[in-house]
């Protein structure tokens, strides 16, 4: 059940994310690296550089989220993919390597990105990979004919 309510709060969480990157008041201007793609580039809350790009990928995942919720499989295997997702991207916001941290030129992924994609992927992890499953509850007090459940 905390699977699936992780994926949820991710879901609601990144679809709030989204939205807020296309409010310019929640966000200071920004010009450097360049990017191909830079509309809406900005520093989301003064703090997170972010694009359209950017903005979009949050409101697919937290859409993703929302919709893994439904089941328990499904917010597994939604916890899964965003803890290697974006364990990917946490690594390559370190590589300050050529167009690396930026997504080949299209999506800002540095400065403090790079923690809370970690972050989240850790939490993922957990919840994709350890979490245990809740169980139904127990069934107590009943017997059949032929003895205790």
């Amino acid at each position: 059940m905390l699977t699936r309510y992780f994926a949820l709060a991710v879901g609601v969480a990144y679809v709030l994310a989204g939205l807020a990157g296309f409010i310019p008041a929640l966000g200071t201007e920004r010009t450097t690296p360049d990017l191909i793609v830079d509309a809406q580039y900005r520093d989301v809350l003064g703090l997170f550089p972010a694009n359209i790009l950017h903005h979009l990928v949050h409101l697919a995942i937290g859409i993703l989220g929302i919709l893994a919720y439904r089941s328990y499989a499904n917010a597994r295997n939604y916890s899964r993919g965003l803890a290697v997702i974006y364990g990917v991207l946490a690594v390559m916001g370190l590589i300050d390597a050529g167009n690396i941290n930026t997504t080949f030129d299209l999506i800002p992924l540095f400065g403090n990105d790079i923690w809370l994609h970690a972050l989240t992927a850790l939490a993922a992890a957990y919840f994709g990979f350890m979490a245990p499953r809740a169980t139904d509850a127990p069934v107590s007090g009943g017997t059949r004919a032929g003895g205790a459940y």
